[in-house]
């Protein structure tokens, strides 16, 4: 599914109204001191090479103190990113304000706030814009996130969230992309949404314009938000990071998956298909239950129901296998926590995965639950193949460091608080 042509930026202006973001539907956005014309056709020269890599030093830079508004949500991997994000940044002397919507944070992470001392959190319940009726919430949020940039004064706002880019921040914005409804219908029910999602459309195309940067955890999800909404401002991608927490154990003969189970994107349904065929029982941790209030039916999967950090490592420490046949993954963490604990990897063949994965997993087609139970059950006969697949995912995760995530997204800020002009460049179809 390309960008629907029924949908474009200068529609939106009356849809944009009834969030409060209407009086910034502007065509042009300032660039240090430059306006840039979204849309243009202008060519771009932008090497793949990482601007944010060649700007500065790789070693950590004399900088003054920096205060981040971060937007973070309390339903999926988001807020573990944004927590991850904001311990590394205090070696930048980086203070982060969180500001949290979706609902309450649950233990664990307020226990990680509390641990860190660059770190405040506020939190709320308003509805996240790609919930069923949040447009009433998602105005409130955007004058609840704009009273605390009143009292915060940040630096730069960091927004993990689409529609509140296009507030009147008083700062310059950085907007990380990590999933889009849009694209989630295209690759996993493979249709548009319905016409009730064209204000969510609205908003998420109006955000990208008007943010200063953008960014995504992958290359292929930055080239997707691109065909579907068009033009913006980019540097490249930031992959997410994460370090080891687990020590090499003995690994036993089982099979383990993790995250939203109600999620169609995530595809953990087809695992209940896959189960009698495999010689090994699945262990699958996550929510079953939507935020609408319905229960994912999990007949014939060993469920754990939702796990704090430290049993999530002993899952990832015991498994042989991690599967994570996804229809829809922008980046993936929770394999990367996998890799980390030695597991070897079965994941849905998708341009994300196999972007951060390349030949250290092995790829199945997603809705075939023949080919994903037999991968699996090669891995789990073939110890020596299993073993080298496992050593695959362990190098190739080290690829993708906290230290590394905090350095780029340093720089990042950087380039945003001094006007560095070479941020200016659009996101247009040349670059691919």
């Amino acid at each position: 599914m390309m960008r629907d042509e029924t949908m474009k930026y200068g529609d939106c202006k009356q849809e944009m109204q009834s969030i409060g973001t209407d009086n910034l539907a502007s065509n042009t956005v300032a660039v240090g001191c430059s306006p840039v014309l979204v849309g243009s056709n202008d060519s771009v020269r932008l090497h793949r090479a990482d601007l944010a890599d060649s700007q500065f030093t790789h070693e950590r830079p004399s900088f003054r103190p920096l205060t981040i508004l971060m937007t973070t949500d309390t339903v999926g991997g988001v807020l573990v990113y944004t927590l991850t994000l904001a311990r590394a940044l205090r070696a930048y002397n980086i203070t982060v304000v969180l500001a949290a919507m979706g609902g309450p944070l649950d233990p664990w992470s307020r226990a990680c706030v509390k641990d860190l001392d660059n770190v405040y959190c506020h939190e709320s319940d308003y509805k996240l814009e790609w919930m069923q009726d949040p447009w009433t919430d998602v105005k409130l949020a955007g004058q609840w996130l704009l009273r605390l940039a009143d009292q915060v004064r940040p630096d730069i706002v960091h927004l993990n969230n689409y529609v509140h880019a296009a507030l009147n921040w008083p700062c310059p914005s950085l907007l990380v992309g990590h999933s889009c409804v849009y694209s989630w219908y295209r690759d996993v029910r493979r249709q548009a949404p319905p016409v009730s999602w064209k204000k969510y459309y609205c908003g998420v195309a109006t955000g990208l314009r008007r943010a200063d940067l953008v960014t995504a955890p992958t290359w292929s999800f930055l080239r997707t938000l691109r065909e579907l909404y068009g033009p913006f401002r980019s540097a490249g991608a930031v992959c997410n990071g994460m370090d080891p927490e687990t020590c090499p154990c003995p690994k036993e003969p089982l099979i383990f998956t993790a995250g939203r189970i109600w999620d169609e994107g995530k595809n953990i349904d087809i695992l209940k298909k896959v189960q009698p065929l495999v010689s090994a029982p699945i262990y699958v941790a996550g929510n079953i239950r939507h935020p609408d209030g319905s229960l994912a039916d999990c007949a014939a999967l060993r469920t754990l129901g939702f796990l704090d950090r430290r049993h999530m490592a002993d899952w990832y420490a015991r498994a042989a296998v991690y599967v994570l046949p996804a229809l829809y993954e922008p980046f993936g963490l929770s394999a990367l926590e996998a890799a980390h604990a030695g597991c070897a990897l079965v994941l849905g063949d998708i341009p994300s995965l196999r972007e951060i994965w390349a030949n250290a997993a092995v790829f199945v087609d997603p809705r075939d639950e023949k080919a994903i139970a037999a991968a699996m059950n090669r891995l789990l006969a073939e110890r020596a193949l299993r073993q080298e697949y496992a050593r695959r995912a362990v190098g190739r995760a080290r690829l993708y460091s906290i230290s590394k995530m905090a350095q780029r997204y340093y720089n990042f800020y950087r380039i945003l608080v001094t006007n560095q002009p070479i941020y200016s460049p659009l996101m247009t179809a040349a670059l691919f």
